[in-house]
């Protein structure tokens, strides 16, 4: 029976159901020096503001409430959700213990995540790690527990990469690799802002004799917003991700990129499974900022689960799509 490992053990997959990929319940995305001292709350006068320019304020690139967090889980519950994957590895204040604490409590699956995230945001002392350490340390992550916790991880990544990408990042996504051949695990890898480099990532991956159907390529939204490219890393049986549902503005706070809003993402959706690539494909919010919370007035966990089938009707689109895309899918790339 195939299994899938959350933060309060192995669980079978069959019942699971309403899966959000790729999300962060506790965490911290503000770089290491950022000033987050005498930081104020969010308000409702400025909340827009703030969510417009989503990570680039310090209090809204952190949510390390237990309560809110807890909250949050609730609503996705009672709107049918049944497991979220905390993408939050080291380097963005990753809590496993907090993790399982709230699974329990909200009976919401939790799927905590090995690995580490870019350069800039790791400690100098992670750095010296050399390969054989990397690849030791992931793979306890996931069999043994995560920063000193018996909480397991049941996923690796997303592994982060820069543009360009650093040396310490090519060893760290060859040892992720390497881990995720030895333990089972998928390989959920953050690619850096450039298109290139999906294309570069799957090269690393594969020459450490990782099948690529094992491999998640994130944030499609703003590497290929308009779709050109992504045929070609489907062709080599990766996986691909949609994973900003939910944003939905002309402003990308990290780069001049025209993001796709629901509509045009679930137009591409529809198109590459029309072309036979239904099995490979993802989809979920990534919400790392508060203002994305139903708590400070955002769509929440489960903004796919209560709007996007309406979209898909209003599109003409058959909706058993959605089930494949937020049921099958991500159940077959997390199950052992």
């Amino acid at each position: 029976m195939k299994k899938v490992r959350t933060v309060l053990g192995d669980v079978s997959s069959i019942d699971i159901e309403n899966i959000m990929i790729h999300e962060h319940i506790l965490f911290d995305i503000s770089l290491p020096h950022t000033n987050k001292k005498n930081l104020s709350e969010i308000s409702m006068k400025d909340r827009w503001q703030i969510d417009y320019l989503s990570n680039q304020n310090a209090e809204n690139a952190r949510q390390k409430n237990f309560t809110i967090a807890l909250e949050e889980l609730n609503y996705f519950r009672e709107d049918g959700g049944k497991l979220i994957v905390d993408q939050s590895v080291f380097g963005l204040d990753r809590d496993a213990e907090g993790l399982a604490k709230l699974s329990k409590l909200s009976g919401v699956h939790i799927v905590a995540s090995a690995g580490c995230y870019t350069e800039p945001y790791l400690p100098k002392s992670f750095l010296k790690k050399d390969f054989d350490d990397l690849v030791s340390h992931f793979i306890y992550e996931v069999n043994e527990g995560l920063d000193g916790s018996p909480v397991k991880a049941g996923i690796i990544g997303e592994i982060g990469c820069s543009w360009p990408i650093t040396s310490f990042e090519v060893k760290a996504l060859k040892a992720a690799a390497v881990a995720a051949k030895e333990t089972g695990c998928a390989l959920s890898v953050h690619p850096g802002r450039a298109p290139e480099s999906c294309t570069q990532i799957l090269d690393i991956v594969t020459s450490m004799d990782l099948n690529p159907n094992r491999v998640i390529l994130c944030h499609m939204d703003r590497t290929f917003p308009n779709g050109d490219g992504i045929e070609k890393l489907l062709d080599t049986g990766a996986n691909v991700e949609w994973d900003f549902f939910g944003i939905e503005q002309s402003y990308y706070w990290m780069g001049n990129v025209e993001l796709p809003n629901d509509f045009s993402r679930l137009r591409l959706i529809n198109k590459f499974s029309d072309a036979g690539y239904t099995d490979q494909i993802l989809i979920s919010h990534d919400i790392c900022t508060k203002t994305r919370m139903r708590s400070f007035g955002g769509h929440g966990y489960s903004h796919i689960i209560r709007n996007i089938p309406e979209l898909f009707k209003r599109l003409g689109f058959d909706v058993s799509l959605l089930k494949k895309l937020i049921h099958e899918n991500p159940k077959n790339i997390l199950a052992f």
